[in-house]
């Protein structure tokens, strides 16, 4: 089962009173269903592809206004051939779309009403109700966060995104062919996402995947950090190789003092140390105690005195 399966089946088992039951169906339907008219009058026909989702809608609708919707299974002949669940509502249509404030006098209405979101936690069912109708998120496993909720409707487009910027989650709005996408990228906001839904294993599941994901990334920085340190320190150690070098060969024409003599000595045992490693071998050697910054001052020297030698050789 996909991790966005999943968040949907914990939606569904989620427990809802009667109005938040008509919050999150009023979305669903606005999401997904279609209105017809036959010679019998008008039926409403909503069409998905999760079991789950089209039993839930199914219970919903005896649950809320004592119908059996017609069941039918699909099979899609494209693609990978899914089964598709149609729901077909013959019984109380108008009632139906009327009471959930979708047909009103001047046609029909993409957005939450307010009847029915008014509440938070009626708000919260509302957005349920989208995300299982055309929402989706990444397995947080794999290399990007992301969130969406699609939908053919402009209007309907913006009206998730105010409710979602409602409980602080930055959605943005993309237009992709011929959907409309709501969005989030952000992992901590995702996770926000979930907690609204009360999809709390996903949410664990998720954090847990984010925690070890985000452990993992920050050892392979602090790796690629150490790496790059020593591959900084080991060209310094064979730059001043070369200026010991260059002294030993001129140290007749010059006065080199015992300290720095220490510290040529220990560098050219320990090519590869670095510098706090050189002053714990200069103090093992000659009983030296000397701090990173003396080292380094140390070494600064070596190199002014081999510079004036390395650019006549140069020359």
């Amino acid at each position: 089962m996909s991790f966005t399966s999943e968040v949907k089946k914990q939606i569904c088992d989620d427990a809802l009173d009667d109005y938040s039951a008509k919050a999150q169906l009023c979305a669903l339907l606005q999401m997904r269903a279609s209105l017809h008219m036959n010679w019998q009058g008008m039926y409403l026909s909503f069409q998905v592809e999760n079991a789950t989702i089209a039993k839930h809608v199914f219970q919903l609708m005896k649950q809320l206004y004592q119908v059996d919707p017609r069941l039918s299974v699909l099979k899609k002949m494209q693609l990978k051939k899914n089964n598709v669940y149609r729901l077909q509502i013959y019984e109380k249509a108008s009632f139906i779309l009327e009471d959930l404030m979708i047909l009103t006098d001047s046609g029909l209405h993409f957005g939450p009403p307010a009847k029915y979101t008014r509440s938070e936690k009626n708000a919260r069912s509302y957005l349920q109700g989208c995300f299982l109708a055309g929402g989706s998120i990444n397995d947080p496993k794999t290399t990007n966060y992301h969130c969406e909720i699609s939908t053919h409707e402009p209007e309907m487009a913006q009206s998730i995104q105010k409710m979602m910027q409602r409980f602080y989650l930055p959605a943005k709005v993309i237009q992709r062919k011929n959907a409309y996408v709501v969005y989030l990228k952000a992992g901590d906001k995702i996770a926000d996402f979930l907690k609204l839904c009360n999809a709390s294993q996903a949410l664990f599941d998720f954090e847990d995947s984010r925690i070890q994901r985000d452990f993992y990334n920050n050892l392979k920085r602090l790796d690629n950090c150490e790496l790059a340190n020593e591959m900084k320190a080991l060209k310094a150690g064979h730059e001043q190789l070369r200026f010991i070098e260059i002294l030993e060969e001129n140290e007749k024409k010059l006065q080199i003092s015992p300290k720095i003599r220490h510290v040529m000595e220990v560098r050219k045992k320990f090519p590869d140390a670095s510098m706090n490693e050189l002053c714990e071998h200069c103090y093992l050697e000659y009983g030296e105690i000397i701090s990173k910054s003396g080292m380094k001052h140390r070494l600064s020297k070596i190199k002014e005195l081999a510079k004036p030698f390395l650019e006549e050789e140069n020359a």
